[in-house]
């Protein structure tokens, strides 16, 4: 198979993994309130650990981060492999870094939520995973820290997206690994807009505060 239908296929792959919507698929099978009805109204984990269930936010959380990475290590193997789908090893090196990248705007504008999306932090860190796990290890210190300073999940992932394309150029300089992740960083911040403003006005809210009281519901 041509190597450009190749590239085009694994990106494909990555877009619709990242694009599982696992808060809203955790919070049904809880039987949660639909995430995107309270609070920011973000499919994420922050926005699931708002209903009190921590157990369900963390299936979130690592479903989330898991999908950008599993889309990674699925596209590597095969890739590697005697299959149609091999590539050159420097080519898969790209194809890798490009559906990571992939999985994350599926994560943003995922098909199967009709392209309304999470903000991404979670997903970002499963392909930090894959890209390089001393960036991600940075990243997720960065975010550790700060969440735990200031309490604002957003702040935290703010900080986090500033550190990582840093480390990863200064590991590996300009090239397409740094590219994916100076991408996915600034589209990060972009995603983060509304709480910017938020933070800057002193009306963001800090992690574990519950939503007002309302009925548990199934519906969308």
């Amino acid at each position: 198979m041509p190597a450009l239908l190749v590239f085009i296929a694994f990106v494909a792959f990555g877009y619709l993994i990242g694009s599982l919507p696992f808060a809203v698929i955790v919070s049904r099978a809880f039987g949660l309130a639909d995430p995107r009805g309270f609070g920011s109204g973000n499919p994420g984990a922050t926005n699931v650990l708002r209903t009190g269930n921590k157990f369900a936010a963390l299936l979130t959380l690592l479903g989330d981060a898991a999908k950008g990475w599993v889309a990674m290590f699925i596209v590597a193997t095969v890739g590697a492999g005697g299959t149609a789908l091999a590539v050159s090893a420097e080519y898969l090196g790209t194809a890798i870094a490009f559906t990571g990248l992939a999985a994350f705007l599926g994560h943003l504008f995922p098909v199967f939520l009709r392209f309304r999306g999470g903000k991404g932090v979670a997903t970002a860190i499963g392909v930090l995973i894959g890209l390089d796990g001393m960036v991600a290890l940075i990243a997720a210190i960065t975010w550790v820290i700060t969440i735990a300073v200031f309490r604002y999940s957003s702040l935290a992932a703010l900080a986090a997206a500033c550190v990582a394309p840093g480390v990863a150029y200064a590991l590996h300089g300009p090239d397409t690994l740094s590219l994916v992740i100076g991408i996915m960083c600034a589209l990060l911040i972009v995603r983060h807009r509304p709480n910017i403003q938020r933070l800057f006005a002193g009306t963001e809210s800090r992690i574990l505060t519950r939503p007002p009281p309302s009925p548990p519901s199934r519906e969308e």
